[in-house]
């Protein structure tokens, strides 16, 4: 768990500007578009898109947002939106995932390469860093749904599999198969989740030292400022004091 919560930490305390903000509220849009068209428009009636709009609520996503991309989901010129994943290995030898949604598959692919290559790394087959990494589900919520033991007693109850607290909020994890099940279950008990998602979890994580998590960073950076790119995921672990001098 070292690797995810290390990056969650660095990624919240290195802040965000109003220009990845904005960055952030279009992919969000792009996954409420995939998910309308790939099911009714209705979030009652589909779960992706319910959970798609839970968690653009959750980064206080504007209400007219969500309606137009729900509405574009249905407009006769929405571009297709493919899902890709790309997987490769980045400064140090770490293992790292990237899942974008887009509509030309030769110019994500291209870039992310291009990304990969500058940072010293390389892309790799589908599978070739996966199979390191457990697809799990992942509900969050903040910490005012209550103490570690409440959160950990509802998480049982509802078929979780793991809770982690920490300063920032709790952390369920469940099976992928089990996502929406167990997300319905804690809303009952603990009210709506801040977010509820499928994410890779590594299995172990690699140290690395100031230099290669500057690089990785960097790198992590780079892609997800790719307009296609949703989500990156990876594997390293840094020490304390390397942290707290990343997140100055």
């Amino acid at each position: 768990m070292a690797g995810h919560s290390q990056f969650k930490n660095i990624m919240h305390r290195k802040g965000r500007q109003d220009s990845v903000r904005s960055k952030m509220f279009s992919k969000l849009a792009r996954e409420i578009t995939v998910a309308a068209k790939a099911g009714l428009p209705d979030p009652t009636m589909n779960a992706r898109l319910r959970l798609a709009i839970q968690n653009a609520k959750a980064q206080s996503m504007p209400k007219d947002n969500i309606d137009r991309a729900i509405k574009k989901a249905s407009g006769a010129d929405t571009e297709n939106y493919d899902e890709v994943r790309y997987e490769g290995y980045g400064p140090g030898g770490t293992a790292i995932i990237v899942e974008a949604l887009t509509d030309n598959r030769n110019r994500t692919a291209s870039n992310v390469r291009s990304i990969f290559t500058k940072a010293g790394g390389a892309l790799g087959e589908t599978g070739s860093v996966s199979f390191s990494f457990d697809h799990v589900g992942e509900i969050t919520y903040k910490l005012s749904a209550g103490d570690a033991d409440k959160v950990m007693e509802a998480a049982i109850e509802a078929g979780a599999d793991d809770v982690e607290t920490d300063e920032e909020g709790h952390y369920i994890t469940t099976a992928f198969e089990a996502l929406g099940e167990v997300a319905k279950a804690l809303e009952a008990s603990l009210g709506e989740a801040d977010t509820v998602k499928a994410v890779w979890r590594a299995q172990n994580n690699v140290p690395v030292d100031e230099e290669r998590a500057q690089s990785l960073l960097k790198m992590i950076d780079s892609l997800e400022d790719d307009d296609d790119v949703q989500n990156v995921y990876s594997n390293f672990e840094v020490s304390e004091e390397v942290l707290a001098k990343l997140s100055a």
